[in-house]
């Protein structure tokens, strides 16, 4: 069965429905495959083996009758240890979690994918409280890449970039406040797209506010647009999620990139500095939307970096998080958490209303790009992966994961919808994303010119 674990969301579909294969063997399959990774990479917190079986033989017997009950009926998917999914601990990457507490709700992503009959494999690692970029913690310990152990799988969403590369489960829910789907989806080679804020509801909401954001961490585009269309769905626990979308994700591929116009910004003018094998693989990928017929200006928006505002709401969000911890808790945690959580600790009210100014000029700033561009293109990260257990690379200078993400945490700040799509890989087979970013609300745009990256074969991503 370990040929399953190939296929995409849409491919099994597209066997049960034909009859060439069952959901209890996908099931199997993913299982089987999550369980020969694990020891090396340590994608899982934990695998609910006996609740997925009996959720797939459930879906086998619909399919049998021709009743399938959803639009993920028997696809087996994995939920990152952020988000709530009843009848398991969500530990949140923390020691301070109480392991034993109620454990009796969906998170509202969750909920949608249990009505629409999908197979919960288990939850994927995540750094505690997700607070950095890569996939460390004090309980669940390293996360390492699919291709290569020495490395990062990226994060916060690592163990579900690295499930998907290697097979345990097409589908993955991850959580992105500055970057969390694409930069370990970059750094493994998938896709992953980061929705405009409140297309997916979020709850409980997160300390981290209207910086966090739910997304799809998929095999290509067309498997996160089936995603959405489960999961973009309101749910009345979040108040700030978005009303009913009004076409179907799944419309959103079709078309084409002909006429778009495309804006290039290589290093959000001059900016950042990029490895020179990342600049060549995502120029490449802009030139070949050149030729499927984008109208490609190489521009940059206008903007400088807001890594100081987003410090102060992201840091705040941490001290917020662990505020009600006591001294020996504290204890327990992150060393590099306890230290952002002090900082954050430290913020007036009036410092974070400071960001918030900054966070909204750059919003007006963006929007009024995109008054004249569709899209902007940038690659997701300007590095690959780099060593495991590590914030940041070694020699790098940089003091946070911040330092080494500057491509993707401003469109948190934004609420505009971004996508990883990978490129091509290194001299060291190390894969490379390319960042693709529209305005509010034009997440089909994003899908449609990733499908059609995915279409033309640019897209290559692991060994």
């Amino acid at each position: 069965m370990t040929e399953l674990t190939e296929l995409t969301a849409v491919r099994l579909l597209d066997g049960y429905r034909k009859g060439e294969f069952s959901p209890v063997e996908a099931t199997r399959a993913a299982l089987e495959r999550a369980e020969s990774i694990q020891p090396e990479v340590n994608a899982f917190v934990r695998l609910t083996a006996e609740d997925a079986l009996k959720r797939a033989r459930e879906s086998e017997e619909r399919w049998r009758r021709g009743a399938p009950d959803g639009l993920l009926d028997g696809v087996p998917v994995t939920v990152k240890d952020i988000l709530l999914l009843r009848g398991a601990p969500t530990l949140r990457g923390s020691k301070t979690v109480d392991p034993d507490g109620r454990w009796d709700e969906d998170a509202p992503s969750v909920a949608r994918l249990r009505e629409h009959g999908a197979v919960f494999l288990g939850k994927t690692t995540t750094p505690e409280f997700g607070w950095k970029g890569v996939t460390d913690s004090p309980l669940s310990g390293v996360t390492r890449h699919p291709y290569d152990r020495t490395r990062t799988a990226g994060g916060s969403s690592g163990g579900a970039a690295a499930a998907v590369a290697l097979g345990a489960g097409p589908l993955a829910l991850g959580t992105d406040g500055g970057g969390s789907v694409r930069i370990p989806a970059a750094f493994c080679g998938i896709f992953a797209l980061k929705p405009t804020y409140g297309r997916v509801p979020l709850y409980p909401a997160s300390a981290f506010g209207t910086l966090a954001h739910v997304g799809p961490m998929t095999r290509d585009a067309a498997d996160a647009a089936l995603l959405m269309d489960v999961i973009g769905r309101p749910d009345s626990r979040d108040w700030s999620a978005l009303g009913p979308a009004t076409a179907a994700f799944t419309d959103s591929p079709a078309g084409g990139v002909r006429g778009l116009r495309v804006a290039y910004s290589p290093t959000l003018g001059g900016q950042v500095a990029v490895r020179p094998a990342v600049a060549a693989a995502v120029r490449r990928a802009v030139q070949r939307l050149a030729e499927l017929g984008a109208y490609v200006e190489e521009t940059d928006p206008d903007l400088t970096d807001p890594v100081d505002a987003f410090h102060t709401l992201w840091f705040s969000g941490a001290a917020r998080v662990t505020q009600r911890l006591g001294p020996e808790q504290r204890g327990l945690l992150d060393p590099g958490l306890r230290e952002v959580c002090a900082q954050g600790a430290r913020y007036s009210a009036l410092d974070y209303l400071a960001a918030v100014d900054v966070r909204m000029d750059l919003g007006r700033r963006m929007g009024r790009f995109h008054d004249t561009h569709d899209l902007l293109v940038t690659p997701t990260l300007p590095i690959t992966a780099f060593e495991a257990g590590a914030e940041v690379p070694k020699g790098s200078g940089h003091r946070r994961w911040t330092g080494w993400t500057p491509f993707t945490y401003p469109f948190n700040m934004t609420q505009q919808p971004a996508a990883t799509v990978p490129v091509g890989t290194d001299g060291d087979g190390l894969p490379i994303g390319m960042q693709l970013v529209a305005a509010r609300h034009r997440d089909d745009l994003v899908l449609r010119a990733a499908h059609t990256l995915y279409e033309a074969g640019v897209t290559s991503g692991g060994n």
